[in-house]
């Protein structure tokens, strides 16, 4: 497939827009974002942030059966030192080196926030563990879903760990393209890449 084309200013500040104007659930992004910001030393108050964003970002995984909030927190802290670590970076600085880490982080949070009971039990998401990951370090763990990371090339229906260090590579590369096109926001640059994705390849509405 061939890889989307870099968007120019007016057609990227166009999907953003059209984001702002079609999808009300993002004022559970702004929660989500406080609690994880207001109680970053506690995983407890972590889990419960991540919750907030993805019962209704990812409700139509999570309406089969819920995830085991107490798994999401041995996670989180089991991980919490590096998150951090990665909490405090853009996605310009990512490199090779971090893949391992990457992996590692990406995969335990597949494994927590599965559903944990019902007749789904054990089903899969990685959309709900990069959003997971994105509001933990939102400046460096980018956003998708099925269109977006078909889109891209980086479908995940197998191993979902690689397929999201490789989009991360190509969000990398679009955010430095991109960079410059709305200064000045309150919003992380790889949030306004995913309104722009999400407005164009998920809903198509630019």
């Amino acid at each position: 497939m061939k890889p989307p084309d870099v968007p120019n200013q007016i057609e990227f500040r166009k999907g953003c827009k059209a984001f702002e104007e079609h999808e009300p659930r993002d004022a559970m992004y702004k929660v989500a974002t406080f609690l994880i910001e207001r109680f970053w030393r506690k995983p407890p108050d972590i889990a419960d942030g991540l919750g907030v964003l993805l019962l209704t970002w990812n409700q139509a995984f999570y309406r089969y059966g819920m995830f085991d909030f107490e798994k999401l927190e041995r996670c989180i802290r089991k991980h919490h030192k590096k998150l951090w670590y990665f909490r405090n970076r853009k996605i310009n600085t990512l490199k090779d080196s971090d893949e391992n880490d990457i992996k590692a982080i990406f995969n335990d949070f597949l494994d927590a926030l599965q559903i944990a009971s019902g007749k789904s039990e054990g089903k899969k998401s990685p959309v709900a563990v990069a959003k997971a990951l994105h509001l933990l370090a939102p400046e460096f763990f980018p956003l998708w879903d099925d269109k977006i990371a078909r889109k891209y090339s980086s479908y995940y229906g197998n191993r979902p760990d690689l397929k999201y260090i490789s989009f991360s590579k190509k969000m990398r590369d679009l955010a430095d393209k991109v960079k410059d096109y709305i200064p000045n926001s309150n919003k992380p640059l790889l949030k306004l890449i995913d309104e722009y994705n999400y407005a164009r390849y998920t809903q198509g509405w630019i």
